[in-house]
């Protein structure tokens, strides 16, 4: 039976029991994935490696698992040591990243690979390894339970909608929040810290959904606030979000037979260190800049959007074939563009092709 200190507050006494229904669920329905151990294996002594949990939860701040994994075993095979990342050229990793999103999660990597083999290994705690580039709390958390089996919790927005609706949450969402972090905190349980992060997690994605929540087979339903009102879907009550800003901008896709021309954007900023397409600066008021080097030939063929962290961007799609100054960038064969461009200049090269 999963064994926990004494809890951090008397609201965790409400919630006696549920580590172990959880837990119990969990080794029955465990998901398989390419960089988990599984609950057989650690029950065996097989030890999780850490440079594998660090990478897939790098990967999976802003992505789904099944997308996350195809990139995680590229990267496994490409680089399967932290040492081999670390020692990998920039613009390598840059091109293997391109279409995970949040291009500074990529340089943060590899600053990260590097000082973890400056340092002569992996720190082991939730502290030690926030100090690391690119580790917030959450990943810190995670790495810790998941690689190092510290009891350390492991909140993501998945374990807030589970709490959120336990607690049937309805206070300031910031307030809430900083409630739920210290609830899971005291009901990790001292002996199996990874498989109860691995369990939450598990039963977010599959259980305890944004849509239709399956309350009938939960593990943890005597437990839930939210089930016990009649509508779980209510939970967690958020702020609504602002809209986010437009900005515009024009992007130029140029051909020479079968390369495009293509630009490395500057390290810092916005997809930094990425391969591009020429483009104007991205605005949200005013006309921008074209390029000197811009023929009058060039062809209006449509716009694209895309959606970042903080704003949404348009670009207007122009086509053009050749004819432009040798200074203008660099030709890259279109196949490998195709497969090294950040999203919203593929869509554009798809666009023109």
């Amino acid at each position: 039976m999963p064994t926990r200190e004494k809890p951090a507050s008397a609201e965790s006494t409400r919630f006696d029991g549920l580590s172990e229904s959880l837990l119990d669920w969990y080794t029955a329905h465990a998901r398989q994935l390419p960089w988990r151990i599984g609950p057989a294996e650690r029950a065996s002594g097989v030890a999780a490696d850490p440079y594998r949990v660090w990478l897939a939860e790098i990967m999976l701040q802003q992505t789904t698992v099944p997308h996350a994994a195809r990139y995680f075993e590229d990267f496994t095979r490409r680089w399967p040591t932290v040492s081999d990342l670390a020692n990998a050229a920039d613009a390598d990793v840059m091109a293997a990243w391109a279409g995970l999103g949040y291009y500074a999660r990529a340089r943060n990597l590899l600053k990260c690979a590097r000082e973890v083999v400056e340092r002569g290994g992996w720190p082991t705690t939730e502290p030690e390894l926030r100090e690391l580039p690119g580790i917030g709390a959450y990943t810190a958390g995670a790495v810790a339970a998941l690689a190092f089996n510290q009891r350390a919790p492991a909140v993501d927005g998945n374990v807030d909608r589970v709490f959120a609706r336990l607690l049937a949450a309805k206070g300031d969402w910031k307030a809430e929040k900083a409630r739920i972090a210290a609830l899971v905190r005291a009901l990790v349980p001292a002996d199996r810290p990874a498989e109860f992060a691995e369990a939450l997690m598990d039963l977010g994605a599959t259980i305890c959904t944004p849509k239709r929540p399956n309350c009938l087979i939960c593990p943890v339903r005597n437990w839930c606030s939210a089930q016990a009102e009649g509508d779980p879907e209510r939970y967690p009550v958020k702020p609504a979000k602002k809209a986010k800003p437009v900005r515009h901008g024009e992007v130029y896709v140029v051909f020479q037979g079968d390369q495009v021309l293509t630009e490395r954007r500057p390290d810092k900023g916005l997809l930094g260190g990425m391969l591009g397409l020429p483009t104007t600066e991205w605005l949200e008021d005013g006309a921008p800049l074209s390029p000197d080097w811009l023929p009058e030939t060039k062809t209006l063929i449509g716009d694209v959007r895309h959606v970042f962290t903080h704003f949404e961007l348009r670009l207007s799609v122009y086509r053009m074939i050749a004819g432009v100054p040798e200074n203008a960038g660099d030709w890259t064969s279109v196949e490998h563009a195709t497969d090294a461009l950040p999203s919203v200049f593929r869509k554009a090269l798809k666009l023109a092709l």
